[in-house]
């Protein structure tokens, strides 16, 4: 047990961060020159330095060539300072910016992120003009949520062209967007976005300082980021919701949750989140209410048919065979008869063949993958069988049981049921479905357990107020949906007028 504190304190454990200080650039001052910067990029071969004379005035042009489209450099900064003689050089270029002379880490920063730096020694002037032109890929529909209803545009890698997605749908002087600095060496933007006349401040103050404690190296991706600032890391289940769809995480944020977002990852994370909320999908409110609705007790009942199915047969064909009506006993008798190996053995084998099935279909280009998952699922099924390796019927329940896993919309939901079924697949082998309700009461504890930036995860299963039941697992007709979710403790709690005909 102390083990076990002693592990969760290293978890949940923060040290003051350089980001805490400051998460724009390093509060320390350092003198512009050009020796300092060639010290402080040195073997850098994509960056340039040009020193030449306008209106008999030296100038020295720094700049990253493969940050920088130099056509947009010549056309946008080096023309309109050589088509007339000026007094300032700030008056020729007017969207130029400032640098004074002891920002060398904001020079940095800015020259490394695609800006060109252009210095004149005898009038002590450092100005600085955005030249950034990185090549990125275009706004096209996510594949990892697709719908047939609804918006088909998704999130990209560039977060400015995130952020144009969001503003573009949310015309409001109150939505905010504050945007930091993360990693001790690979520096990535960060950015949070809410609703200030919605979403709760508390929230927001509470995210941000999660972000701000954060000290890494560097992040590749929002999910890595997700990973360090949930409230139980540990916990296999996700806590915060993840959508690549701009009309979701718009949702979102007039429904008061705070969103965080990553340059250089087509994801957002919502905050706060729910256990409900990963078993829906944003077609739920482009689908008539009664068809939504049908959909979401559909992916509800397979989970627990995913996560039980399996495990029962392991249990019933250990411990319990007199469950089974004479028939089917006899039919399951006969189908086993040649298997050298208990049930739990048989089932083991054969789950972990769909999962190395799974991954080798992800992990090919589409259509091989494709081929992979279908022709060697009907392969080794059929060759397992009449070697006498598995059952049939086994075959049917694991392909069954592995189907149910993929209808949560939530990626990381389905991964977290995958791994509770082996769990469950072992504690019925262990004491059948007595060791299956106990594994299932421990999960209901641990998910009772968590929460969502503070807010109780199985909200708005435990409700906080009865409105929320107009969009659980039943979704209610939209003019039903009069209040925003309790679980989001928002400042103004009414979604339109309750006296609006």
């Amino acid at each position: 047990m102390a083990l076990w504190h002693w592990w969760r304190n290293q978890v949940q454990r923060t040290s003051p961060s350089t980001n805490q200080r400051d998460l724009t650039y390093p509060e320390d001052k350092r003198e512009i020159t050009k020796e300092a910067i060639q010290q402080e990029l040195q073997d850098a071969d994509d960056v340039i330095y040009k020193e030449f004379t306008l209106h008999g005035e030296p100038v020295t042009m720094v700049y990253v060539k493969t940050m920088v489209e130099e056509a947009l450099l010549q056309e946008h900064v080096l023309e309109p300072l050589q088509a007339k003689k000026y007094d300032d050089p700030r008056h020729a270029l007017p969207l130029a910016g400032e640098l004074k002379n002891d920002e060398l880490p904001k020079l940095l920063k800015n020259l490394l992120s695609g800006f060109s730096i252009l210095m004149f020694p005898d009038r002590h002037l450092i100005i600085q003009i955005n030249t950034n032109k990185i090549p990125q890929r275009s706004i096209s529909r996510t594949e990892t949520e697709s719908t047939v209803l609804g918006p088909q545009d998704g999130l990209v890698e560039s977060l400015s062209s995130n952020h144009s997605l969001i503003r573009r749908r949310i015309i409001s002087t109150h939505l905010k967007i504050k945007t930091f600095l993360l990693g001790t060496e690979a520096r990535v933007s960060v950015s949070i976005l809410y609703m200030q006349n919605i979403a709760n401040s508390e929230n927001v103050e509470r995210l941000i300082q999660r972000v701000r404690n954060v000290e890494f190296a560097g992040f590749v991706s929002l999910m890595e980021l997700k990973q360090m600032i949930e409230d139980k890391p540990y916990s296999p289940f996700p806590q915060f919701a993840v959508t690549s769809r701009p009309d979701t995480a718009v949702k979102a944020l007039l429904d008061g949750r705070v969103l965080v977002m990553m340059d250089g990852s087509p994801e957002a994370a919502i905050a706060p989140s729910s256990f409900l909320e990963m078993f829906t999908s944003p077609e739920d409110f482009y689908n008539h209410w009664s068809t939504a609705t049908l959909l979401r007790f559909i992916r509800m009942m397979g989970m627990f048919v995913t996560i039980l199915l399996t495990a029962t047969y392991v249990s019933v064909l250990t411990y319990h065979p007199e469950m089974l009506p004479p028939a089917l006993l006899t039919i399951l008798s006969e189908s086993r008869s040649k298997v050298p190996f208990p049930p739990l053995i048989e089932v083991l084998i054969i789950e972990l063949v769909i999962e190395i099935l799974r991954e080798a279909g992800v992990r090919m280009p589409t259509k091989i993958g494709q081929t992979i998952g279908i022709v060697g699922g009907i392969v080794i099924g059929t060759a397992s069988v009449e070697a006498g390796l598995a059952s049939n019927i086994l075959i049917v329940v694991v392909s069954v049981s592995a189907l149910l896993s993929f209808l949560p919309p939530n990626f990381l939901m389905s991964n977290a049921i995958r791994f509770v079924r082996y769990g469950m697949i072992l504690m019925a082998g262990w004491l059948g479905i007595f060791g299956q309700m106990l594994a299932l009461a421990f999960l209901f504890a641990h998910l009772l357990s968590l929460t969502s930036l503070g807010t109780p995860f199985l909200a708005p299963v435990i409700l906080r107020q009865w409105t929320d039941i107009t969009d659980s697992v039943i979704r209610a007709p939209i003019n039903y949906m009069l209040k925003r979710k309790g679980m989001t403790r928002t400042k103004n709690p009414s979604v339109r007028p309750t006296d609006e005909e």
